[in-house]
This record gives structure tokens, C-alpha cells and sequence, in this order.
């Protein structure tokens, strides 16, 4: 096999990579403003002395990580 040769059955697998990849489409990434809108991203306010250097609300025998699993529906 010669250069030639090599640079043909290169040029021959990108193409057939690149129709590959053009046939397969990705689905459109959600707007920024639907992300926002999900439940599951929601974040409620606390009480000042958890966000503080406080206990956590959720097991108060240990203190405040800042994890936001107070904040939010635990998702």
C-alpha cells in the first residue's frame, strides 16, 4: 500500500463518519428559562441560622454543610 492508497481509504472513513454523524441528531438542549421553571430546581429561603454556621434543618445533630437539600424538593 502506497501513500496514496492510505490517504484514500482515510478520506473514504471520514466521510462515512461524517454522514454517520449528520444522519444522527441530537435533541435540542431545554432553554434556560424551562430549566428555571422545573419544580425540581426550585430553592426556598431558610431560616437565617442555617445559613449561617448553624445545625442542619433536615438532622440537627450535625452542622449546616450548605448541601441546599433544605432548599429544595430533594431532588
Amino acid at each position: 500500500m502506497n501513500e496514496q492508497e492510505l490517504r484514500s481509504i482515510v478520506r473514504e472513513a471520514i466521510a462515512r463518519h461524517a454522514a454517520v454523524t449528520a444522519k444522527v441528531s441530537s435533541p435540542a438542549p431545554a432553554s434556560f428559562s424551562a430549566v428555571r421553571q422545573h419544580a425540581s430546581h426550585a430553592m426556598f429561603a431558610v431560616a437565617a441560622g442555617a445559613d449561617a454556621d448553624g445545625p442542619c434543618i433536615i438532622e440537627p445533630g450535625v452542622a449546616c454543610n450548605h448541601c441546599g437539600f433544605c432548599k429544595s424538593y430533594g431532588h
